[in-house]
């Protein structure tokens, strides 16, 4: 199963051994995302670097690993669609993750981005989903 990965998943998958970084190693998924994401997330570097308590060298340790699982689409695969989508959703910087979506024909994006909720283009993966999808959600 293909999704998009959106930059916040991958930021708390950097500030705590979590949920989120276990389905990012696991072998559950395809996952791609935007060019970008990479500089979005290093924008927080800092801010990561202080929650997680981790040095600046185990942090790009785990970032080189978690990118390992992700496969970069670049905006020249996917400028076409940005027009096309820009009404989709509100927040501007939220469109190319619509766009590579699309052009990747993923099966959704997985993110906790409220803002997604407000198109209805893309299926929107919270971890509770990616987990019963996978099989490894807890029974309530």
């Amino acid at each position: 199963m293909k999704i998009v990965v959106d930059s916040n998943r991958v930021i708390a998958a950097l500030i705590k051994e979590s949920t989120t970084r276990e389905i990012l190693f696991g072998k559950d998924f395809e996952f791609v995302a935007p060019d970008f994401i990479m500089n979005e997330v290093r924008k927080y570097q800092e801010e990561i670097i202080t929650k997680s308590g981790v040095s600046e060298e185990e942090f790009d340790v785990l970032l080189s690993l978690i990118f390992e699982n992700i496969e970069i689409i670049s905006e020249e695969e996917y400028k076409e669609f940005l027009e096309k989508l820009k009404d989709e959703i509100k927040d501007e910087k939220d469109v190319p993750y619509i766009a590579v979506s699309v052009v990747s024909k993923a099966d959704g994006i997985w993110t906790h981005d409220p803002h997604f909720k407000e198109q209805e283009k893309i299926k929107i993966f919270s971890n509770i989903d990616m987990l019963r999808i996978s099989g490894k959600a807890k029974e309530d």
